[in-house]
C-alpha cells in the first residue's frame, strides 16, 4: 500500500472478496455422506443411546438422557459435514482458511452444551441444587460483566507480588516504558556476564516468574545467573503516541545499556519471549548497525549471545492468525490509531481466546455461567487475564511490517531507530526455541526465523504450546524436546526432525549448560544491587490493571 498523502481519502470498501466454489459431484459425495451417517444415527438412537467420545457430552447425564444423546451425536455429525464442506471449497488458500476458520467459530458457538436447554449437565444440577446454580450463575454473569471479561480461574486467590511474581528482587531503574527489575543472586558466585530478559509487552512479564515452582526467572538465577527483567508500563492515555522505535531505543536499548552500566560488564546476554524476542532482535540489528560506524572503536559488540522463545522474526507462516491480517484491516488499523491511541488488551485478549474457542471461551461459559461453578485457581489462567494496552502507532507499525509484509527479513528494507537494519549481520550465537504445538507462533514460523538469523545457532523444539512448551520446569519432568546435534538446518522443520533426537523432560537445562557457554566467568555474586533500588520487585508498573 502506498502511504496516504495528507488531503487523500482512503477507500472505505475493501476490495471484492474471492469467490469460492464447490465442485458439484463433491457436493453431492458430503451430501450422500450425511445421509448415509444420519439414517444410521436415527436407526441407533432406536435401540440405544449413541456412544459419545466428545468431553463437552460425555458426563453421565448426556448417557441417561436419551434425546441429549442424540442431540449431541446429531451436532457432531452437522459439524463433521460442515467441516468437510469448508474443506471441499475451492480458491484462494487464504480465503479457505478465513472460510475455515468462521466455521469452527460457528460449530463451536452452536454446541448443545453451550445453551441451557439442551445441556443435560445443567439442568440435572438445577434440579440437584433447586435451582441454586442458576441463580449462582446468573451472579457469575453479573460479575464478569463488571469485572469486563469472563472468569477462567478464580483470581480472588492470586495477587501480584503475594503468591505469583514472588522471586526477590529490586526496580533498579524505570522511565515512562518500562522498569528494569535485578534479582537477589542464589548462588555464591555468578557468570560475570548478565542475563536480560525482555518478555512481550502485549502481556505482562509474570508469565516468566509465577511462582518458585514453576518460575524461569527463579531458575535462571539459580543457575547462577545475574538477571534482570524488563517489566513493561500497561500504555495509558500518556503513552498513546508511542511508535516501534520509541519501544526500541527506549526501552530494549536502554535496558541494555542500564545492564551493562549497572553489573559493570562490557557485553550481557539477552532473552526475548515472543513479541519480546522480535523487539530484541531488531533492536541488536540497530546496535549492529551503529556499531559497524563506529569501527575506530575497540569495545565488544554490547550482546554476547541471543535465546529466543517462541518468537517471529520471519513472519512467512503466522498460522491461524493470518485470517485477521490482510490489507484492508491493517489499513483500517492505521486510520484507526497509526497516529496515536490505545489497542485495549482486553481486545487482543479476546482475539487469542477465539483462537481455542472450545478451551478458552465456552467452556467457562458452560462451567460459570450454566453450572454455577467457580474455576479452580490456576495461576497461569490467572495471567492469562490480567490484559495489557499497547499504543496505537506501536500496533500499527507492527502489523504492516511484520505480519503483513514480513519487512524485517528484508535487508535494508526497514529504519528503525534511523538505521538501516539487515538480520544478515547479526553475528551473535542464537538459541531458538519453538513450540511443537503452538498456535500463536507455529513451529514452522519460529523455525523459518532461525533460519532467517546468521552464525551459529541452535534450534530446539519442545512439546505443548506457546506458554506451556516454555513454562516446563525440570522439577516437574514432564513433555519432551527435541535437538539436532549435527547443528544442521535443513529447508524445513520436518526434514530438521527426521535428524533430530528426543529428550525427555524440560529444555530449560539444556538451554542453561548453552549459556553458561557464553556466560563468562564466574564471579562473586554481589552483596547488594548494582544501584539502590527504586522499590522492591515486582514494581508498581506490573499492578496496573487495562
Amino acid at each position: 500500500m502506498q502511504s496516504l498523502q495528507q488531503g487523500d481519502a482512503p477507500n472505505p470498501l475493501p476490495p471484492a472478496m474471492p469467490v469460492l466454489r464447490f465442485a458439484p459431484e463433491k457436493l453431492r459425495e458430503l451430501q450422500d455422506e450425511y445421509m448415509k451417517e444420519a439414517t444410521a444415527l436415527w436407526n441407533r438412537s432406536l435401540q440405544a443411546p449413541p456412544e459419545i467420545k466428545d468431553r463437552r457430552f460425555k458426563g453421565e447425564a448426556w448417557k441417561q438422557n436419551p434425546v441429549a444423546a442424540w442431540t449431541a451425536a446429531l451436532y457432531l455429525l452437522n459439524a463433521r459435514t460442515l467441516m468437510a464442506l469448508a474443506d471441499a471449497a475451492e480458491g484462494d488458500a487464504k480465503s479457505k482458511a478465513r472460510l475455515r476458520f468462521a466455521t469452527e467459530q460457528w460449530i463451536a458457538a452452536a454446541a448443545p452444551s453451550n445453551f441451557l436447554a439442551f445441556n443435560a449437565e445443567a439442568q440435572q444440577k438445577a434440579l440437584q441444587t433447586q435451582g441454586q446454580s442458576l441463580a449462582q450463575g446468573l451472579a457469575n454473569m453479573v460479575r464478569d460483566i463488571q469485572q469486563g471479561h469472563m472468569s477462567m480461574t478464580d483470581e480472588s486467590q492470586f495477587e501480584v507480588g503475594r503468591n505469583v511474581a514472588t522471586t526477590e528482587g529490586a526496580v533498579v531503574f524505570e522511565n515512562e516504558l518500562f522498569q528494569l527489575l535485578e534479582y537477589k543472586p542464589l548462588t555464591e558466585k555468578v557468570h560475570e556476564k548478565p542475563l536480560l530478559i525482555v518478555p512481550p509487552c502485549i502481556n505482562k512479564y509474570y508469565i516468566l516468574d509465577l511462582q518458585p515452582d514453576n518460575s524461569f526467572v527463579r531458575y535462571a538465577v539459580a543457575q547462577g545467573n545475574r538477571t534482570f527483567v524488563v517489566s513493561w508500563r500497561n500504555a495509558d492515555e500518556s503513552l498513546a503516541q508511542k511508535t516501534w522505535d520509541d519501544y526500541i531505543e527506549q526501552a530494549v536499548i536502554t535496558a541494555i545499556e542500564q545492564v551493562r552500566d549497572i553489573t559493570g560488564a562490557e557485553q550481557i546476554n539477552a532473552l526475548g519471549f515472543c513479541v519480546g524476542g522480535t523487539l530484541l532482535t531488531t533492536a541488536l540489528a540497530v546496535l549492529t548497525a551503529r556499531h559497524a560506524k563506529a569501527k575506530g572503536r575497540k569495545s565488544a559488540f554490547p550482546v554476547a549471545s541471543v535465546t529466543l522463545l517462541t518468537t517471529l522474526v520471519d513472519f512467512g507462516d503466522t498460522g491461524v492468525l493470518d485470517v485477521f491480517i490482510d490489507e484492508p484491516s491493517v489499513q483500517f488499523r492505521e486510520l484507526q490509531m497509526g497516529k496515536g491511541g490505545l489497542l485495549k488488551g482486553k481486545e487482543l485478549a479476546s482475539t487469542f481466546s477465539f483462537l481455542r474457542p472450545n478451551d478458552l471461551v465456552w467452556n467457562y461459559v458452560v462451567g460459570n455461567y450454566l453450572k454455577g461453578e467457580t474455576p479452580p485457581p490456576f495461576d497461569l489462567l490467572y495471567w492469562n487475564s490480567d490484559s495489557t494496552n499497547l499504543p496505537g502507532p506501536f500496533y500499527a507499525w507492527y502489523l504492516r511490517n511484520t505480519y503483513l509484509e514480513n519487512n524485517l527479513v528484508k535487508p535494508g528494507k526497514l529504519t528503525v531507530c534511523g538505521e538501516k537494519i539487515d538480520l544478515r549481520k547479526l553475528h551473535v550465537p542464537f538459541y531458538v526455541y519453538g513450540s511443537r504445538e503452538d498456535h500463536i507462533v507455529p513451529i514452522g514460523g519460529a523455525y523459518a526465523s532461525a533460519q532467517a538469523l546468521p552464525g551459529e545457532r541452535r534450534f530446539v523444539m519442545g512439546a505443548s504450546g506457546h506458554i506451556a512448551g516454555v513454562i516446563n520446569p525440570p522439577q516437574a519432568n514432564k513433555r519432551n524436546y527435541w535437538l539436532r546435534e549435527d547443528g544442521q538446518l535443513p529447508a524445513d522443520v520436518d526434514q530438521w526432525l527426521e535428524g533430530a533426537t528426543e529428550h525427555p523432560g524440560s529444555w530449560w537445562p539444556d538451554w542453561s549448560a548453552w549459556l553458561a557457554a557464553h556466560a563468562g566467568k564466574q564471579v562473586p555474586a554481589p552483596a547488594s544491587y548494582g544501584r539502590k533500588p527504586i522499590e522492591p520487585a515486582p514494581g508498581r508498573y506490573v499492578k496496573v490493571k487495562a
